[in-house]
């Protein structure tokens, strides 16, 4: 589907199931697209869980630009776009995420957008060899429990414990975090079936309230 923002079109790649248990947005990082192997695993992941998946492509890419240009233009098309994405799937909990410059935008976002949790691929806390430009202030900021996944040789640092709800490291990892996927999707699994099982739960409950 294709969404028009203030800032420019974006494109969304739309997973619908039958009564979702939540909606999982998730965006990609400066350079690249939402086909990245994360974002793949994680989806997956998702989607065996009874959730809905959004997989967005930014204006700026859509347009064939690298660069994110101000982050304020971007949040605002962010939020544009979720709204849609809410009023189409329905009053499900919304988790945001992303990998990367788009883990920044999730956390920044997360509040204003209603998010009930944020997944934070490959959080690029600092620009490579420029460690005292820390970002951790977005994460520490975002106003809900934020899960980042990040490899333990990526380049623009790891986050600390201290700065997240739970930073999982992987091994061997990179920025791409392309060398095992499927880790990814292993250590977001616990994070997403929370809001699944929380949801069904409800709903049980309901209905044995409704029948008795």
């Amino acid at each position: 589907m294709e969404i028009e923002t203030a800032h420019g079109l974006a494109r969304v790649a739309l997973d619908e199931v039958d009564d979702p248990s939540f909606l999982l947005a998730l965006t990609h990082g400066s350079n690249g697209g939402v086909d990245a192997a994360d974002l793949l695993a994680v989806r997956e992941v998702a989607l065996g869980l009874g959730g809905a998946v959004a997989r967005v492509l930014q204006p700026f890419r859509a347009a064939g630009r690298r660069a994110p240009g101000p982050a304020v233009k971007q949040d605002e098309a962010w939020l544009e776009i979720i709204k849609v994405l809410r009023d189409r799937c329905g009053a499900v909990p919304l988790v945001q995420g992303g990998r990367s410059n788009g883990a920044r935008v999730a956390c920044r976002t997360a509040r204003a957008a209603g998010a009930a949790g944020v997944i934070a691929l490959a959080f690029p806390l600092h620009p490579p060899r420029t460690p005292e430009r820390s970002r951790a202030d977005e994460l520490r900021s975002a106003g809900v429990e934020v899960l980042v996944v990040n490899g333990d040789r990526d380049p623009f640092g790891v986050p600390d414990p201290a700065d997240a709800a739970e930073v999982v490291v992987l091994a061997g990892e990179r920025h791409d975090l392309t060398k095992d996927p499927a880790a990814v999707g292993a250590a977001v699994e616990p994070w997403l079936r929370r809001w699944s099982g929380a949801v069904r739960q409800g709903r049980a409950a309901l209905a044995q309230e409704c029948t008795g």
